[in-house]
């Protein structure tokens, strides 16, 4: 994969509210999509449907 290329999708990863592990990882177009995502998700740890926020990936 090219590292210097900036498109308008990128690859973000989701994070739980609850217990701040990152769960799902997602891509996002960033035209569209001006703020942060956020979503519910199922958390294996917490099992349950909590919220989870979009994070970078390292």
């Amino acid at each position: 994969m090219a590292k210097g290329k900036k498109g308008a999708v990128e690859l973000v990863a989701l994070q739980c509210t609850s217990c701040k592990r990152k769960n799902y990882t997602t891509t996002k177009n960033r035209r569209n999509v001006q703020g942060k995502l956020e979503l519910q998700k199922y958390c294996k740890w917490c099992k349950s449907s909590t919220e989870h926020k979009e994070t970078k990936i390292k």
